[in-house]
C-alpha cells in the first residue's frame, strides 16, 4: 500500500505579499536584479506565476515593496543623536545595507511610489539637518552630496577583485597587479601599492569613513 507524501512546509505556507516580498530580495539577494522574473520567483515560492498576483499587481510593486524593506533595515537610532554624528552613523548603516542588497543601489532613488519606510527615512534625514540649522538648499545639498558618496563607495568596494576586509587577500591581489607592468612606467602606481595597499593592517573599508569626515567637515563650515 502506497501512501501520499506529506506535503511540504513550503506549500502548507500560506502565500502572502510579505513572503513574496522576501522571496524576491533573497532571489535578488542571490542572483542579481536581473534574475527576478514573475515565472522565477513563483517558481522559488512553489506556486504558479499566476498566484502571486493575488498578492501583488505587478513587478513594480515588488520592486517598491523590496525597496521600501531595504529602506527599514537602516538603523534609525540616529535620529537621536546631533546632525553630525546621525549623518555618520546612518551613512554606515546605508552602506551595510547596500553591502547586503547590492541591487538596491539602483533602485532606492528610481522608485514613484515611495513606502512608509522610505518616507519616514528621508523626513527624519531632512529633519535632523534642518533643526541642526542647515537652511533648506543646503540641507537638499547635503543629503545629495552624502547619498552620491554611500553609494558611489559601495558601488566601487562591491566591484574589487577582492574582499575589503582581508587584508591579506588585497595584498595577494596588489602583488599580482604589481607582476603584470613595469614599476619603473608607473612609479607612483607602484609607489602607493607597496607601500599602502600591501602593508599589514590595510582594509580599503577604512576609506569610507575618511572620505564620509571630509564630506563632513566642509557642510559644518558651509551651514
Amino acid at each position: 500500500m502506497t501512501t501520499e507524501p506529506e506535503p511540504s512546509t513550503e506549500s502548507r505556507t500560506p502565500l502572502t505579499k510579505e513572503r513574496v516580498l522576501d522571496a524576491a530580495i533573497a532571489l535578488a539577494d542571490e542572483s542579481g536584479i536581473e534574475s527576478l522574473t514573475m515565472r522565477k520567483l513563483a517558481e522559488d515560492l512553489g506556486v504558479e506565476a499566476m498566484s502571486l498576483y493575488y498578492h501583488v499587481a505587478n513587478k513594480n510593486v515588488i520592486l517598491d515593496g523590496m525597496v521600501d524593506q531595504a529602506f527599514s533595515e537602516i538603523d534609525m537610532s540616529f535620529v537621536e543623536l546631533d546632525w553630525r554624528s546621525a549623518m555618520t552613523h546612518r551613512a554606515i548603516s546605508v552602506r551595510e545595507v547596500l553591502s547586503l542588497h547590492p541591487w538596491a543601489i539602483s533602485l532606492m532613488q528610481s522608485r514613484t511610489n515611495p513606502g512608509p519606510a522610505l518616507l519616514h527615512h528621508h523626513d527624519s534625514v531632512i529633519g535632523i539637518l534642518r533643526q541642526a540649522g542647515f537652511s533648506i538648499e543646503m540641507t537638499a545639498h547635503a543629503y545629495s552630496a552624502l547619498d552620491a558618496y554611500i553609494y558611489g563607495f559601495v558601488s566601487q568596494e562591491l566591484s574589487l577583485p577582492f574582499d575589503t576586509s582581508s587584508a591579506e587577500e588585497a595584498a595577494e591581489v596588489a602583488d599580482a597587479i604589481l607582476e603584470s607592468f613595469p614599476t619603473e612606467v608607473f612609479p607612483y602606481l607602484a609607489e602607493l601599492t607597496i607601500e599602502h595597499v600591501m602593508q599589514p593592517g590595510y582594509n580599503y573599508a577604512d576609506e569610507f569613513e575618511f572620505g564620509l569626515d571630509l564630506i563632513l567637515d566642509s557642510l559644518e563650515r558651509l551651514k
